[in-house]
């Protein structure tokens, strides 16, 4: 039979970020266009060990849990923040989510209408792109540099638009890997806080900053999350938001979102309304992770951030090839990805079909943008692939990237 989609369904199935998909599933090929860790660091013993300790303990486990999420893992978040990064919030305004794109989902569900706009950095991650797209939201890109979003930029949108919400990641953001400079960060939050526009910072990558901590300049003084900066000055201007996914397990299905009571128990409320809950059985057994003596939070991320330098020392070492000899690209220093704009004239898009052919595949930064902004870069992740993957993958794509030269 004939099947008549809604109008918000025909927006999602048409749109570039459904198509991303599509490049993200072929197995066959050496994928640089995934958004996933490296298999090899999941805390694979320490997590059975957690399960097994979960199971052992009662049936009551198996039992519905609360909604706004398993009370000890938020009070465990609540305490590891406060310690690491200066947030002061209590387990009543987090809320546990199954990933970042769940918790991006209800906050557009929760306020934005068909219509409304809303402003992205551009580029941005293609899920975020989705769930506006889905939402009929009217999306408004803002410039960025290597520092982060443009405050000029950022400002003539919102006296031209006034729009309802910002959707940023100043720290090691999807796709670009940009880290905001402080400077940049206060400029946001100050236009932000003068034009009443809520940030949804999205904090995903944060935990992977690449370079040894500086004890008596630690990170989270350096470059603070907005909602800490925005919580100093006693404001409500910030939901944040992020997952365990990239740090620990994507399957675990584990984010989060902190931010004005209010915020929270709307987002509530909506999660019953789609799934109740995210699955108690892998928060408990993330908590009883995280607060076993056998398992060091602080190592495990120190490992992940070693490690995923060298894979992107590695892909940089590789752009040193002739056929890269006509991109560019700022190195970033943390995160899992390397944006990188083509020579003139080449759109990811071609890029891309020539690379399928060969065996590799990345994300066309096409998918990136509402609009053609970024169609001539394409992302690169680094931290999947092993050594030998990185080097086959990047040199099938010079390969093509050269083929394409020689015939402009």
């Amino acid at each position: 039979m004939e099947f008549s989609f809604a109008s918000h369904s025909s927006r999602l199935l048409s749109s570039h970020a459904n198509r991303t998909n599509n490049v993200k599933r072929q197995n066959s090929f050496i994928s640089l266009a995934e958004e996933l860790p490296a298999e090899e660091f999941f805390p694979i013993k320490r997590l059975g060990e957690a399960a097994h300790a979960v199971f052992s303990s009662d049936p009551s486990v198996l039992q519905y849990g609360e909604p706004e999420g398993f009370l000890p893992l938020r009070g465990w978040i609540r305490k590891d923040w406060e310690l690491r990064k200066g947030i002061r919030t209590t387990e009543e305004q987090i809320l546990l989510t199954t990933g970042t794109q769940q918790t991006i989902d209800l906050v557009t569900r929760l306020l934005v209408d068909s219509g409304d706009t809303v402003v992205v950095e551009s580029p941005t991650s293609p899920g975020c792109l989705q769930v506006l797209q889905m939402q009929g939201a009217v999306i408004l890109p803002v410039f960025t540099d290597t520092e982060g979003i443009v405050p000029e930029h950022l400002e003539e949108q919102f006296q031209k638009h006034r729009p309802k919400l910002l959707f940023a990641a100043p720290s090691f953001s999807n796709p670009t890997g940009i880290l905001w400079s402080l400077p940049r960060r206060k400029a946001v939050l100050d236009l932000c806080r003068k034009y009443s526009v809520l940030i949804i910072e999205d904090d995903s990558y944060g935990e992977l900053h690449f370079g040894a901590d500086d004890p008596a300049n630690p990170f989270s003084e350096s470059y603070p999350a907005l909602y800490a900066m925005d919580q100093a000055d006693n404001g409500n201007h910030v939901l944040y938001i992020g997952s365990f996914s990239k740090t620990i397990a994507p399957a675990l299905r584990t984010g989060w979102a902190t931010g004005d009571k209010r915020l929270i128990q709307g987002m509530s409320s909506l999660k019953q309304m789609a799934d109740w809950q995210s699955s108690p059985i892998n928060q408990q057994i993330l908590y009883q992770l995280l607060g076993s003596t056998s398992f060091k939070w602080n190592e495990h991320l120190a490992l992940l951030n070693r490690e995923y330098e060298v894979r992107l020392k590695l892909m940089l070492e590789l752009l040193k090839r002739p056929g890269f000899k006509n991109v560019k690209y700022h190195p970033p220093t943390g995160g899992m990805y390397l944006w990188i704009e083509l020579p003139p004239g080449l759109s990811s898009e071609a890029l891309l079909k020539a690379v399928l052919h060969k065996g590799v595949s990345f994300l066309p930064g096409s998918r990136c943008s509402p609009g053609k902004q970024t169609e001539h870069y394409i992302r690169l992740n680094f931290s999947r692939p092993g050594r030998e993957e990185l080097l086959l993958g990047m040199n099938l794509i010079s390969e093509a990237i050269s083929e394409f030269t020689a015939r402009s």
